[in-house]
């Protein structure tokens, strides 16, 4: 056989079982996407709320201090979404009123120069709004039964979530040690080299983008409050929700709250809000995630932005979430096992060191 022939059909059948291994994985994940969401999100929490629960078990036994760190999350959280529910509650009649004189504002600024729209085409769309709500009524019927089914799949999520947060945060260091003696003598070194540098990185990247999400929507709610553009605090909470999506989560949200500040107080304080999304786009873009790169890994603005096309291709929101913080922590686990492999060339004593 040629040599050449030999050597490519060598690799062909190895690159055929690394494509099947990875179509595999992709299809597990995708058959069981809920259970890795869960995981994922107890990580989140348990690099959050980690730190306070050692902190609290300096004066507490630890079980105790990680019931009391998570029950006093809980509340914490029940306590914000109250705040927004009064929130919405308080403001949705003069938002209804405010909305409809806006709508009507709208179409009186579009029929005037420069856009000079035919009032008739503007009523046309309302009715023909109208008559697709009607005639798609079992569709739209059809699609919040659908909807009942995924909150009850999202619930279960957050449920298993939590339990993982918890016995991650109480003797997630013992369960790690478990899972790496359980491995050959031979990889436990660049295991739990690996592991090291995933979790820093994963920490980093957690707690600052909590903190760029925090800044946002501090800002944006004090904005928006400074305005008197209604619903302030849930868009504020919009805002920290959408910070977890870089580069597009932010302007996504900001327009949400130009388009209810042009119905509500008119084009000159919209104009406003975009001009927030601006200002915002840039301190985020300049300031907040060059300091949460710093802290986790350096990720050139390109990477960041095919890696959350990329996710949300793949996964929507969940993957458009979860691609950058992967993409962080694959990167730094690498960047690490190289640093170790360079090390034990350059020092022949470290070699041993890494295999132990």
């Amino acid at each position: 056989m040629i040599p050449f022939l030999r050597t490519a059909a060598a690799y062909a059948w190895r690159l055929l079982v690394v494509g099947a291994l990875v179509y595999s994985l992709f299809a597990l994940l995708g058959r069981f996407h809920e259970i890795g969401v869960a995981v994922f999100l107890g990580l989140v929490v348990t690099a959050l709320l980690r730190p306070v629960a050692d902190l609290v078990a300096k004066g507490l036994p630890r079980p105790l201090a990680v019931t009391v760190t998570v029950l006093g999350s809980i509340a914490l959280v029940l306590g914000v979404l109250a705040l927004v529910g009064e929130a919405v509650d308080h403001d949705r009649t003069t938002l209804v009123r405010e909305f409809r004189e806006g709508i009507d504002r709208i179409e009186d600024w579009l029929e005037r120069p420069p856009f000079r729209l035919n009032p008739e085409a503007l009523s046309d769309v309302q009715g023909r709004i109208g008559q697709f709500l009607s005639s798609h009524r079992s569709t739209l019927i059809s699609e919040a039964m659908s909807g009942a089914h995924r909150l009850v799949a999202v619930l279960t999520t957050l449920a298993l979530a939590l339990f993982c947060s918890v016995f991650f945060i109480h003797s997630g260091d013992r369960q790690w040690v478990w899972l790496r003696e359980q491995l050959p003598g031979s990889v436990r070194g660049h295991m739990d080299i690996g592991g090291r540098a995933a979790w820093r990185t994963f920490t980093g990247y957690t707690h600052g983008i909590v903190l760029v999400a925090a800044v946002n929507a501090v800002l944006v709610g004090l904005a928006l409050w400074l305005l008197g553009v209604p619903l302030a605090v849930p868009l504020a909470l919009l805002e920290f929700m959408a910070a977890f999506i870089p580069l597009i989560g932010s302007p996504i949200a900001l327009a949400v709250a130009a388009i209810v500040a042009l119905a509500s107080q008119g084009p000159w304080v919209a104009a406003i809000v975009i001009a927030l999304i601006v200002v915002i786009g840039q301190i985020e873009g300049h300031l907040l995630h060059p300091l949460v790169m710093s802290w986790a890994v350096r990720l050139h603005p390109l990477v960041v932005a095919i890696s959350v096309i990329a996710g949300a291709i793949a996964a929507g929101v969940v993957g458009a979430v979860v691609a950058v913080p992967l993409v962080s922590v694959v990167w730094s686990v690498y960047t690490a096992l190289r640093d170790a492999r360079e090390e034990a060339e350059g020092e022949p004593g470290a070699a041993a060191s890494v295999r132990r």
